[in-house]
């Protein structure tokens, strides 16, 4: 029989929380008056694209390397991402002063990798999927010595990404519905176990492409299974292949319910946050809004749409916006 994972708690998250104040933007809440009459009820914005690195990324990588020995950083950073957390970690190192080696995938958005490399990390395009990232990444700690960013799958990470729902509750604390995107499982499992702690009486909703439901399999199945890689989803940064395990569990004690919301939806929630919020969204950020609008999630009581992030270049914007 497994031993359960240990779950990360609230003191985890509030101890993030002391770890980035100061060094990473305590993003607003922005009340949005279309998706409130479009949902019958208040609902507001947490526009983690105004985050440093552009996603809420940041908040776990840079609690993750202050973490660390100054030894463990001093011999360099490496982790796998499909972006936002490669750009994330490159961004702490640089901060801490050490170096960074990410590896992304040949498919990644030229908003990513330019991110990644203009923060001077150095940068290997590998395959397309986590699994194949992360062993390159795995390699490359075994033959340089370096120190391992896990992207989500970790109490570290999983609590820095955590203060992003601490802060919901803290500038909302009658919130009722919280939506919030579901990739590998690091912001949704810290949302969840702050929101919980701190707001019982809230819904907690997870969103996933309908082309990469790792969640969705893994409830029914009673745990973390693998599901064919889907490359060419629009939503890349929610496209890993399986949930955590770590994150597994929590999302089992505190998530409500999880849906899939098909990538048609995508270019539409971009589009109404870009004209009427002036925010620009890439698809996995948009994917909480897309489910709202789509009726796949009912609004109760005070909600809010997290947005993840903004990493998506002009020419992306004017492919997918057009016909939206």
């Amino acid at each position: 029989m497994t031993a359960e994972p240990l779950l990360a708690g609230i003191d985890d998250v509030r101890r993030a929380a002391t770890v980035l104040r100061g060094v990473a933007v305590r993003t607003p809440l922005l009340r949005s008056e279309g998706l409130s009459a479009h949902a019958g009820a208040p609902v507001w914005l947490k526009p983690e694209q105004l985050q440093r690195g552009g996603a809420f990324k940041f908040r776990g990588a840079y609690t993750y390397l202050a973490s660390l020995g100054e030894r463990e950083r001093a011999r360099g950073v490496v982790t796998g991402s499909s972006g936002n957390h490669g750009q994330a970690v490159a961004l702490a190192a640089k901060m801490f002063g050490v170096s960074a080696t990410i590896v992304m995938p040949t498919t990644v958005p030229r908003a990513k990798r330019a991110g990644a490399e203009r923060l001077g990390a150095r940068c290997f395009y590998i395959g397309t999927t986590t699994a194949e990232r992360l062993a390159k990444a795995e390699a490359l700690q075994q033959e340089e010595g370096l120190t391992f960013v896990p992207p989500f799958d970790d109490l570290t990470i999983i609590a820095g990404q955590g203060t992003v729902g601490l802060e919901i509750v803290e500038d909302l604390p009658v919130v009722g519905t919280v939506i919030v995107q579901v990739g590998g499982g690091g912001l949704s499992a810290g949302v969840a176990i702050a929101i919980k702690a701190l707001a019982p009486h809230a819904r907690i909703i997870g969103v996933e492409p309908e082309g990469s439901p790792k969640l969705t399999r893994a409830r029914a199945a009673g745990e973390p299974v693998t599901i064919p890689a889907n490359p060419t989803g629009l939503a890349d940064g929610l496209l890993a292949v399986k949930i955590g395990t770590r994150n597994f569990a929590h999302l089992e004690r505190a998530l409500d319910e999880v849906v899939t919301v098909p990538d048609a939806l995508l270019p539409g929630a971009m589009r109404f946050l870009l004209d009427r919020h002036k925010l620009v969204t890439e698809p996995s950020g948009a994917i909480t809004v897309a489910a709202l609008q789509a009726g796949l999630v009912k609004a109760t009581g005070e909600t809010v749409c997290i947005l993840s992030g903004g990493n998506i270049e002009w020419d992306g914007l004017q492919e997918l916006l057009p016909n939206a």
